[in-house]
């Protein structure tokens, strides 16, 4: 990968001590980028370049600390743990991993990718807030209050770091797929309690691309090892940002990580009641914050994320990525949890398979990920199958979106009414499953031949 950390004015924070040695932190990992595709004395340049870095890091660290001494900052002991945890944690974890694979490329782009994203995250949050930039603390808020200045600060910190302006588009997210996504879940502990709060963030790849991908210099449009390593630790900057509103959570340490599958992401969504489960729309791409807490813990919910297997759970979450996200997309409507299920099942080894639940809720999934098929029920309440196609065809965005009526519903008059719509086809749920997936599949077949 062509990759540059580029240095941006607006992570200046005003006060040229630290500025200067932001810049110079950013010109070393550059340099390293450099250096990792250079075959002669590769490893050996690799490791003088991040010993280099490393004592820049640490040094930056103390006069950082002195600089906020000096001004009697009141964030000194809470950032002093941040720096603490990369230099003692992170930085040593990530060497090990270098030396225990001889400086490998996957090891290096690790290596790079946590630190750019640690570096992204902690400049233009916490070290903003030095220079009283950055989200101010939730004092004396009204009951009620928090969810309206979590909603701010998330706002707040993506345009701080990004520069786009997103709006809030539902404040009563149920999990809906948008587009290709990348799922992380965050689990925090205080001091072994059995109920620990988690955060789940969905995250648009695009928006990861034209974001993080941006700063990293990344030129094409899809997903790396290294921008899935980078994004996870600016993702974990923001979260802890946010988190850190509150004081109930001052003592709230990360425990385990995760990447998930869209699936496992609905899982654990689903499963439990969310304080905040929030979806904005930056103009670059969608994006989910929900927070759950407390929780107990699911086994099974993904692998947890560490030093020895960091490397290889994004290699293999990147690989089931790339080839699930190959795959046609169907979304079933009906409002029977058994037809939604049974349909799952049918379809999921050969398509992605979405769930709408009503009518309404088809529309919304459409608009956040058009499908190249719905299956559609047609006797649903309140909005059924013929409403709910109506309504598609008379938005000029859906209008050709193919859709299949699925239904119990077979006599002449039900068919004449919503023949004049144009559906794709009619199929009855009384076949055979096995009828059912081939209908299915010489759709697809046909779509393919028509674009060639």
């Amino acid at each position: 990968m062509d990759a540059q950390f580029t240095w941006l004015d607006s992570y200046n924070i005003g006060v040229e001590i630290i500025d200067k040695e932001h810049q110079r932190l950013f010109r070393i990992i550059n340099r390293l980028y450099a250096y990792r595709d250079e075959e002669r004395d590769a490893q050996w340049t690799c490791q003088e370049g991040i010993k280099f870095f490393k004592n820049h890091a640490t040094q930056h660290f103390d006069d950082e600390e002195a600089y906020m001494a000096s001004i009697q900052y009141k964030g000194l002991e809470r950032h002093k743990q941040i720096h603490r945890g990369f230099r003692e944690g992170t930085l040593p974890a990530l060497e090990k991993e270098l030396e225990q694979s001889g400086y490998s490329p996957n090891a290096v782009d690790h290596f790079l990718g946590v630190c750019a994203g640690w570096l992204i995250g902690h400049t233009i949050t916490e070290d903003l807030s030095i220079a009283g930039k950055g989200v101010r603390r939730w004092e004396n808020v009204l009951p009620g209050g928090e969810l309206t200045a979590m909603k701010q600060a998330i706002t707040q910190l993506v345009f701080e770091m990004f520069h786009l302006e997103s709006k809030l588009i539902s404040d009563a997210y149920g999990g809906e797929k948008f587009g290709r996504g990348i799922y992380y879940r965050f689990v925090y502990d205080n001091n072994g309690e059995e109920e620990k709060p988690e955060v789940l963030l969905a995250l648009d790849e695009q928006l990861l691309i034209g974001t993080v991908g941006k700063v990293l210099g990344i030129k094409t449009n899809h997903l790396d090892s290294m921008l899935v390593h980078a994004s996870r630790y600016t993702a974990r900057q923001i979260i802890e940002r946010v988190l850190g509103q509150f004081p109930a959570m001052e003592n709230y340490k990360l425990q385990q990580e995760n990447l998930l599958s869209y699936d496992q992401f609905r899982t654990v969504l689903s499963k439990t009641n969310t304080q905040a489960s929030l979806l904005f729309d930056s103009g670059a791409g969608y994006f989910a914050f929900c927070i759950l807490a407390p929780h107990l813990l699911e086994d099974g919910i993904g692998t947890p994320l560490g030093s020895n297997n960091a490397m290889a759970e994004v290699e293999k979450y990147l690989a089931k990525h790339e080839s699930e996200t190959a795959k046609p997309t169907v979304l079933v409507v009906d409002d029977s949890v058994v037809i939604q299920q049974n349909m799952k099942q049918l379809l999921e080894a050969d398509y992605n398979v979405s769930i709408a639940g009503s009518g309404v809720s088809a529309i919304r999934a459409i608009a956040l990920n058009p499908p190249q098929l719905v299956l559609l029920d047609y006797e649903m309440p309140i909005c059924d199958g013929r409403q709910t196609l109506e309504m598609m065809r008379s938005e000029a965005a859906f209008d050709d979106v193919p859709v299949i009526f699925l239904t119990g519903k077979g006599d002449v008059e039900s068919v004449r009414q919503v023949m004049a719509l144009q559906p794709a086809g009619y199929l009855l749920k009384k076949l055979k499953p096995e009828e059912i997936k081939k209908q299915i599949d010489l759709f697809f077949e046909k779509q393919k031949k028509k674009k060639k």
